[in-house]
């Protein structure tokens, strides 16, 4: 294997394994209302999915990490990968909400090691100066969930079922799985973590702040996101055809985004990339929440919140990698917990939000989120 095949096929099975995450964690949003009708509960307890999964996940991520600090990184992330296969597929054979909840369960605390440790992984294969462009790189995974993968949900829910989405799902995770079982060296192993390991990211008050950036954020975006499909349809009539139309938009976008980040970290660094991406957000929320009714008005804030989604996200990744290399096992593992508790922040402030008909203010909570999330931004402008 030569030196650059040795670290191309590792890039792209760890943002393959992603996107095999992100859609194993998001896929319940694409296809909100069918399973609301399938299992025949509410669009709040539907939501529940999203939300109780992301607790799980707020807590799984750290710890995990710290439990699993002496496997080696390709046994680590295959078995994660496994987990979500064999999860999916189960959850598409599932015969009523209870049994698809706890499934659910069980399968996020398995997923819960993958995006960080995929982070730390590509950071022990490249030289110090690609890491920020790398771990960028690795997160794309997460936005083509976003382009290519919710769409493909909901387009398949809506025609042959939640089961066959949930079936879809499944398969996604196998390539990834296959390709890192060859293309990861044996015995990687990151530094090893220690419950002091996490003591000392407490006492660095940059990366408590770029841990908080990223929970306001992900809370302004994921109050309207998990909801996206339902707020449409009530808000605007927007037919299922519409809805996958605004998913595709978003998560291209989404992708588009993080690629622009990726190519302009370089040059003008990772604080100002994230501040642009955080602004981009502010202002898809403003559009939304201005333009309520009028779906045009609506599908432009989408735009904008998606061009921020991922981006800001792997912006924050990177910049707790360079603040502390030899704790970037445990600051990503941080950084992924900060995710799903703005997950199910958002998820929750919307769900109840949404059961009270208060659908209009869901997007100025969400704003006012994001904009806590840049005043705090503001605050951690690299020396």
């Amino acid at each position: 294997m030569t030196p650059s095949t040795s670290q191309t096929l590792p890039r792209y099975g760890l943002m393959l394994g992603n996107f095999a995450t992100g859609l194993c964690i998001l896929a319940p949003a694409g296809m909100l209302t069918v399973l609301a009708d399938g299992l025949t509960v509410g669009i709040r307890e539907t939501g529940l999915l999203v939300t109780f999964g992301a607790v799980i996940l707020c807590f799984g991520s750290p710890i995990v990490a710290w439990l699993t600090t002496r496997i080696d990184r390709r046994t680590l992330l295959v078995s994660s990968l496994a987990f979500m296969v064999i999860g999916q597929a189960a959850s598409a054979l599932a015969p009523n909400y209870a049994t698809v909840l706890a499934l659910r369960l069980a399968m996020v605390a398995g997923t819960a090691v993958y995006t960080p440790q995929a982070a730390s992984t590509i950071a022990l294969l490249v030289p110090e100066k690609e890491r920020s462009g790398s771990i960028a790189f690795v997160f794309l995974g997460w936005s083509l969930a976003v382009a290519g993968g919710l769409p493909l949900i909901t387009f398949v829910s809506g025609y042959i079922g939640w089961r066959g989405a949930f079936a879809a799902a499944s398969l996604t995770a196998l390539i990834p799985l296959i390709l890192l079982l060859f293309a990861l060296p044996r015995a990687l192993y990151g530094p090893p973590l220690s419950l002091h390991s996490f003591g000392l990211l407490a006492h660095n008050r940059k990366i408590i702040l770029l841990l908080l950036i990223t929970i306001l954020s992900i809370s302004g975006q994921l109050i309207v996101f998990v909801y996206l499909a339902p707020l449409l349809q009530r808000l605007a009539g927007a037919s299922h055809e519409a809805t996958g139309l605004m998913f595709a938009l978003f998560g291209v976008v989404a992708f588009a985004g993080n690629v622009v980040a990726t190519n302009i970290v370089g040059r003008i660094g990772g604080w100002l990339t994230a501040g642009i991406f955080l602004v981009c957000t502010l202002t898809g929320l403003l559009f939304w929440s201005l333009g309520a009714g009028m779906l045009p008005i609506m599908g432009v804030g989408v735009a904008f919140i998606g061009l921020g989604f991922a981006a800001s996200n792997s912006m924050s990744q990177a910049r707790l990698v360079q603040a502390a290399p030899e704790l970037s096992s445990a600051s990503v593992a941080l950084n992924t917990s900060g995710v799903y508790v703005g997950q199910a922040i958002g998820s929750g402030v919307g769900g109840v939000m949404f059961g009270m008909g208060l659908l209009t203010g869901i997007g100025y909570i969400g704003l006012a989120f994001v904009a806590a999330s840049i005043a705090v931004w503001s605050l951690t402008r690299d020396r």
